[in-house]
């Protein structure tokens, strides 16, 4: 969705000048710069391209179709919505910028709470519901098309880890700009330093990878989801010392290390989405006649994906995994460890 809204808050990535329609797309009143408006969402990448880039511009990391379609919060992702609410808190008349939003699915899950929202991404695959009721732009994060505090409040979640210091620094910087003075800044991402909690999730990945050894799970996609892991940030006077570099003051900070997570999601469930794929592909291979020669991971999240959507006992289960993997929050959330959910105040006028 492409709203007048949008048109009214969004500014030219090169020269930060107001944009106009035309063309099909946008035109820079300054510069001339076009941008294409495609369906659902407009184009605003800066024709600057950086040197560093993100690999989930990569088709291969969506090939699991996860970003296709919407499901309500659940796991460890309701865990991080649940944070994101309890720290932000959005309502009506707030303007709620979501930097690096993916699917957009997030955005979905912050409807009922009344606030305009603008998802960002770098790359296009964004799910259909929000492409029909979110306004949502293609962008660079150190970049942004967007005028100066025209929000007041924004948040990235799983962004921070996956840029330089330098590109840390810059994103920082311009949503400092685009943000009003005492707009907030959620943030969920991690540092270097961890605490000895930490030996608890070393194990559990040790564990998986004995398992997928074994045959019994799948790990690629979760190495190439993390292959671009970056992590600039030592620790938590890192983190404060580089935010107020960009204006911004941490005004409140909890820990999350997802021990109960890491075990029901990065085991139980990946032992059940291996086993669901197996039964998908000797299907596929007993209509063709012949071996399956797909790999069946995107049907079988497709179809776990229906089974939530209709309610029921699988829906249900997840609900209860859920509210056990809170536990995470409650039990290590004041543990000095390397996973974060931290709120920036901006302080300094830019």
């Amino acid at each position: 969705m492409v709203s007048a809204r949008l048109l009214s808050l969004v500014r030219c990535p090169g020269c930060r000048a107001a944009l106009r329609s035309g063309d099909g797309g946008l035109q820079c009143q300054a510069c001339g710069a076009h941008y294409e408006a495609r369906e659902g969402f407009v184009d605003l990448r800066p024709r600057e391209r950086f040197s560093e880039q993100t690999k989930y511009l990569d088709e291969t990391l969506h090939a699991d179709a996860r970003h296709e379609t919407v499901s309500p919060p659940l796991l460890s992702a309701a865990v991080r919505h649940r944070m994101l609410l309890k720290f932000l808190r959005p309502s009506p008349g707030d303007r709620l910028l979501d930097l690096g939003c993916g699917s957009g699915r997030v955005l979905i899950w912050n409807e009922p709470f009344g606030a305009y929202q603008i998802g960002l991404d770098v790359s296009p695959f964004f799910a259909a519901e929000a492409l029909q009721k979110v306004d949502l732009a293609l962008a660079d994060l150190r970049r942004l098309p967007l005028v100066d505090r025209g929000f007041n409040k924004a948040y990235a979640l799983d962004v921070f880890e996956h840029l330089s210091r330098e590109a840390l620094r810059q994103v920082l910087d311009e949503t400092c700009r685009i943000l009003e003075p005492g707009g907030q800044l959620f943030v969920y991402s991690h540092v270097r330093k961890n605490s000895r909690l930490a030996l608890g999730l070393r194990a559990i990945n040790r564990m998986a990878q004995g398992l997928e050894a074994a045959g019994l799970m799948d790990l690629s996609q979760e190495r190439l989801r993390k292959s671009d892991h970056v992590n600039p940030l030592a620790d938590i006077p890192d983190l404060e010392a580089i935010a107020g570099e960009a204006g911004f003051r941490v005004a409140r900070i909890r820990y999350y290390t997802p021990l109960l997570a890491g075990f029901v999601e990065n085991i139980l469930l990946r032992i059940g989405q291996r086993w669901l794929t197996r039964r998908a592909r000797r299907k596929a291979a007993a209509v063709a006649g012949a071996p399956g020669s797909q790999d069946g991971v995107g049907a079988v999240r497709a179809a776990v994906k229906a089974r939530v959507a209709r309610g029921g006992l699988t829906y249900a289960l997840l609900q209860v995994l859920t509210w056990l993997l809170r536990l995470d929050v409650v039990l290590w959330g004041r543990v000095r460890s390397g996973p974060f959910f931290a709120l920036l105040v901006k302080e300094r006028v830019r």
